[in-house]
């Protein structure tokens, strides 16, 4: 007889809901708290008026909200009843979000008052969601019966490369998601989370992490650097989410500023690399260790990845690694054009991740699918790193980021690491531009810390690197091109100085 294995990620809020009687979520934004009965009876309500809208198990449904409290419930309402979720940027335009509609085949936009006229063009029904405020009491919603492998997700990537493909993402994949991400995190019912991660990135996966455990969930809606230091004073916040910008900041404040993080006992880093200088300077100055992690969408973050932890500061981490695989996850290095040939230590290539939050693939793209999800269950990340004798990983870059001139590969990550240290230089993103004779010439954009310094920029390169790691240009701007504040885009920078 066959035995089927009935998991939906949601049925963590039947637990909670039955033992815990503290808020467990908090809105910045309205100033609202969420205890676990009331989230669940919200979900349970939501869920419900989807059912009445005719979506069933297995039908896609998008969200187009402001990051808010109902995103969060759309979502789990969404999984409770079996539906696969669609979450989307309120920044998306119109011809953005047409694509993902008619990709996924969606049935259902769910939405608010506010952006509903935006997605009038769209041939789609739409849900506009309530005012959540009245089903604190509603009647629970039992569970639709989900298996390990049904999908509950569609994580489309930004679309920065190429057409946005969509991670399917099943409710294993978010059990293991959340088990690790509690895991690394020691997360306890005491613990204060304050969450700054956009709703639409599979980043919100540490803030459900937060509530699985039982501990206080403080939803950051838009991200604020004065806010977010007053937060951390008053609600006394353990555990903070940041990204390399956001790490940066904390490292310039005065000393009647930094004892506001003085209860934080572990910040998280992700979306991109975390340069060593900035890493250095923070942990020196607050004694906090930072969660720096790896993963991607198609593993959701942590879900298969690896992490530094707090004990591997006693062991004189560089302030370089993303640390060891999490839980049952598994890491490589393999030659970037042959994936069967597996490197040494130190060597360079693609990573392989191997896991059970590792996605089902691409919807709807089985060349691109083939390419990077193998058959013997490694993911090529499509990003450059290496193991060193401690088996811990370093990313050197992206495969698609690195330059090329005249045979020579050279990693913008390498070369930020050293000009970084300049003391002139605030941010950097090292990117190519096409050269006739070399194919490609290393450049760099800079944000400096007060005036221009580009002469003494090149001279320190030229000492600290090989001649042809050099930047052959320097262009100065007020700030980098970033999605969300967050993650770097190198094309938008190399499609602005083309030609330069």
């Amino acid at each position: 007889m066959e035995v089927i294995k009935i998991l939906n990620i949601t049925s963590f809020l039947d637990a909670n809901a039955l033992r815990l009687k503290k808020n467990v979520l908090c809105s910045v934004k309205t100033d609202k708290n969420y205890n676990s009965k009331e989230i669940l009876s919200i979900v349970s309500e939501i869920g419900r008026q989807l059912k009445e809208k005719d979506i069933k198990k297995g039908d896609r449904v998008l969200i187009y909200l402001n990051n808010s409290p109902e995103y969060l419930f759309s979502l789990l309402a969404i999984w409770r009843i079996g539906g696969v979720a669609i979450p989307t940027n309120i920044i998306f335009t119109i011809h953005e979000l047409e694509y993902i509609v008619n990709d996924s085949d969606s049935k259902l936009i769910i939405t608010d008052e506010n952006n509903k006229d935006i997605i009038k063009e769209l041939k789609i029904p739409n849900y506009i969601v309530p005012n959540i405020e009245k089903y604190r009491k509603s009647e629970i919603l039992p569970v639709v019966n989900t298996e390990w492998d049904d999908l509950c997700q569609l994580q489309y990537t930004s679309g920065t490369t190429g057409k946005p493909k969509g991670s399917m993402l099943t409710h294993g994949n978010w059990f293991t998601a959340i088990h690790n991400e509690c895991d690394v995190l020691t997360l306890k019912q005491d613990d204060i989370f304050l969450g700054i991660y956009p709703m639409a990135h599979v980043g919100i996966s540490w803030g459900i992490s937060a509530l699985r455990a039982g501990a206080l969930y403080i939803m950051m809606e838009k991200y604020n650097l004065n806010d977010y230091l007053s937060i951390c004073e008053k609600e006394k916040v353990t555990v903070l989410t940041g990204m390399p910008p956001v790490i940066h900041s904390l490292t310039t404040l005065n000393e009647e500023q930094v004892f506001k993080l003085e209860t934080v006992r572990e910040i998280i880093c992700g979306g991109g690399p975390l340069h060593k200088k900035i890493w250095k300077e923070f942990y020196e100055k607050y004694q906090i260790p930072v969660i720096n992690s790896y993963g991607l969408s198609e593993t959701i973050v942590i879900g298969t990845g690896t992490v530094i932890r707090p004990e591997d500061y006693s062991s004189a981490d560089k302030f370089e690694s993303v640390g060891h695989p999490v839980c049952f996850s598994q890491v490589k290095i393999v030659d970037e054009v042959d994936s069967s040939k597996n490197l040494e230590k130190y060597e360079n290539g693609e990573i392989a991740l191997r896991g059970p939050a590792v996605a089902k693939g691409y919807w709807n793209m089985e060349k691109e699918t083939k390419e990077s999800f193998l058959d013997d269950g490694w993911f090529l990340t499509g990003d450059i790193g290496y193991i060193d004798k401690d088996n811990r990983l370093f990313i050197t870059d992206r495969k698609k980021d690195m330059i090329v001139m005249s045979g020579w590969k050279i990693y913008p990550t390498e070369v930020e690491e050293v000009l970084i240290n300049h003391p002139s230089v605030k941010e950097i993103a090292m990117f190519s531009i096409e050269d006739c004779h070399k194919g490609e010439l290393p450049v760099a954009a800079i944000v400096w810390e007060d005036k221009e310094d580009n002469e003494n920029l090149i001279n320190y390169a030229k000492e600290n690197l090989a001649r042809y790691k050099v930047p052959r240009k320097i262009f100065s701007l007020d700030e980098l091109p970033r999605v969300n504040g967050w993650k770097l885009l190198r094309r938008e920078l190399r499609e602005k100085f083309s030609g330069n």
